[in-house]
């Protein structure tokens, strides 16, 4: 039995304890904060509750894996998981209106026909038949495997099959997620369908590799789902089983340094002047969180800098949630350009901009003081690190924009309140408060992550900022590809 220091309670990390704790470890979690969860927090304020981190959950097969492998108690019986049907309603900027059915390719052409015009539901369909093949060469390495040691491989390797486009006499493949939309898909709404899904995901379609397909083809495949009560249930329901596996957490302990001996981790120092000692330590923490971790081996991708953050605005509403709305409404903005610059750029045009605004409506009375009330969250995309001025700025065209999707808005708020970059990097550590994406080959490896394993043996990372990279999917698993680097070595292969 080893002993094991895991520095941070995020998501990821608290997936490789419950793993590490069932194969026998004695496990301990060192947390500065005052609880779990990392980005996957609840705020709470006269009744109403917020998911101030992701609002739904895409491929809940990785944390119901989770519960399958450290427990007697399946995933369902810690949380009531729901199917959001439809998967989302979009409003275009010309007002055409769409939603789009949860995890039904011929209901999504159908909708697509009706509300854009024929042609448009096989073209998104014929889309979406390519974009499983980028996912059936990519799932394995980017999602279930430890990052080959041939990592170049992958940055160099473009997965998605894009159609031959001629222009200029010259026949060339869409590089881009931008190039598909423009020269496969052809049609300015399924262009904006395409590139929210990059945007959700703090992602620039305009530089972003071909390959990010696979984020619109994952929600179509596997679905979206809401956990009852908010996501924060899921980080709630990690945390118990945690407990249950008699994983011990230390919150308010502030992890300074490693303790190393003999060119190996052995452990944690802590800002109280504290040591603990360990065989191995876990380092769920966002790159230059931890002072002292050491640099990459010679050649390795480099953790990525820079990424942009999420404004969220929480709304409290009086009145009923009318009966048939959407759990999830993209309004999308019809400054495309001066978005991506806004989100992107460094020039004039970075402020001003319209959003993209993703609108949270969830039918759970647990989120309301009671059914005369409503609560619903709004997002945006953000460059990380976003001032106070121009978050309260940005807030306002956000509710602008929202009102598109809640015509009475303004007249039914009672209060609004931001989450912002820098509420994130307070839960998170992560500089500026920035999101990391899940991780895309080819672009040249600057969408990958560094691997779990590091320079310094006995030491591993897990987490958003580690391979496979961001989101509750990409978390759970970089939870599970830890504990399988530790359990079985380094000829862990990958997830079974």
């Amino acid at each position: 039995m080893a002993r094991i220091a895991v520095i941070g309670a995020g998501m990821g990390a608290m997936a490789a304890a419950a793993r590490l704790a069932v194969a026998g470890h004695r496990v301990t979690v060192y947390e500065r904060t005052e609880t779990y969860g990392g980005a996957v927090r609840r705020r709470e304020r006269d009744g109403f509750a917020f998911d101030t981190g992701p609002g739904v959950l895409p491929l809940p097969a990785v944390w119901r894996d989770l519960f399958l492998k450290t427990g007697k108690e399946p995933l369902e019986a810690c949380v009531e998981l729901a199917q959001v049907d439809p998967s989302a309603r979009h409003v275009f900027a010309d007002g055409t209106e769409l939603s789009v059915p949860n995890a039904s390719r011929a209901g999504v052409v159908a909708a697509l026909d009706e509300a854009l015009g024929s042609g448009a539901g096989d073209r998104w369909g014929d889309f979406l038949v390519r974009a499983r093949e980028a996912w059936d060469r990519t799932r394995r390495p980017l999602l279930e495997e430890p990052l080959w040691s041939d990592w170049p491989v992958l940055a160099e390797r473009e997965p998605y099959p894009s159609v031959p486009h001629k222009k200029l006499l010259r026949t060339r493949r869409a590089g881009t997620l931008a190039e598909v939309g423009a020269w496969e898909l052809r049609d300015p709404r399924l262009v904006a369908l395409l590139e929210g899904h990059a945007l959700a995901y703090g992602l620039d379609p305009r530089v972003a590799p071909a390959g990010a397909a696979v984020l619109p083809y994952m929600e179509h495949a596997f679905g979206t789902w809401y956990v009852r009560g908010g996501i924060r249930e899921l980080a709630r329901a990690v945390h118990e089983r945690c407990l249950a596996r008699r994983v011990e957490f230390v919150f308010g302990a502030e992890v300074t340094g490693l303790l190393e001996k003999d060119g190996r981790a052995t452990g944690v120092e802590l800002a109280d002047g504290t040591a603990a000692e360990a065989d191995f330590v876990v380092a769920g923490v966002a790159p230059g969180a931890l002072p002292g971790m050491p640099p990459r081996p010679a050649g390795e991708v480099a953790p990525q800098h820079g990424l942009p953050s999420r404004l969220t605005v929480l709304l409290a509403l009086r009145g009923t949630r009318p009966q048939g709305t959407a759990h999830r409404t993209v309004v999308h903005t019809a400054d495309r350009d001066g978005e991506l610059e806004a989100v992107f750029g460094t020039g004039p045009a970075t402020r001003g901009a319209r959003p993209t605004v993703t609108v949270l409506r969830p039918d759970d009375p647990r989120l309301v003081p009671d059914s005369g009330h409503e609560a619903v969250t709004l997002t945006a995309t953000v460059p990380a690190a976003a001032s106070a001025e121009s978050c309260a700025e940005r807030a306002e065209a956000v509710i602008t924009a929202a009102e598109r999707a809640i015509p009475d808005l303004r007249s039914r708020l009672l209060w609004h309140e931001p989450y912002t970059p820098a509420d994130i990097a307070g839960a998170t550590g992560a500089r500026g408060g920035a999101i990391p994406a899940p991780a895309l080959a080819a672009a040249g490896g600057a969408l990958l992550h560094p691997s779990n394993s590091t320079a310094l043996p006995g030491l591993f990372t897990v987490g958003g900022w580690s391979h496979p990279g961001g989101g509750l999917p990409h978390a759970g698993m970089s939870g599970a590809l830890v504990s399988g680097l530790i359990v079985e070595g380094p000829d862990f292969s990958g997830s079974r």
